[in-house]
């Protein structure tokens, strides 16, 4: 990822941050419109996760420009999604979703660019869960 794509990513989810209760229910109301095979795989009260999604992606955002640090984490969420029964081909619905989620809250400032960012973020630190998930699974 370069510099520019960080800085943007960083400033759309800082612009976020006052409807952020908002923005993590609506990820979950979508996720389970267009994906109703993943709603087992989560609480019946979704509130409570959907605050966690955002902590977590707030993590993730801050941690771009430093990898090295933020790595450990990715690895160990990948860990638990594991156990929670979470497999490679759901990560494509939560980038699906979490890319039209933003489209909603940020409106005509998530432009082609800014998706685009969002989009090699979500597949590098996906793409180190996956492998983390595989390596998980093997040694079960």
């Amino acid at each position: 990822m370069t510099e520019d794509e960080i800085r943007k990513i960083q400033a759309s989810f800082a612009s976020l941050q006052s409807n952020a209760d908002e923005l993590g229910l609506m990820f979950y109301e979508r996720l389970f419109t267009t994906h109703p095979e993943l709603r087992d795989l989560f609480p019946r009260d979704i509130t409570p996760q959907a605050r966690k999604l955002v902590q977590m992606l707030a993590l993730m955002v801050n941690g771009l420009n430093r990898l090295e640090a933020l790595l450990p984490a990715v690895k160990e969420l990948a860990r638990r999604h594991v156990d929670y029964g979470v497999k490679d081909e759901h990560y494509a619905a939560v980038g699906e979703t979490l890319l039209w989620t933003l489209a909603q809250g940020l409106g005509p400032a998530f432009t082609d660019d800014l998706r685009s960012a969002w989009s090699t973020a979500f597949s590098m630190l996906s793409g180190v869960m996956i492998a983390v998930g595989r390596e998980e699974v093997w040694q079960l």
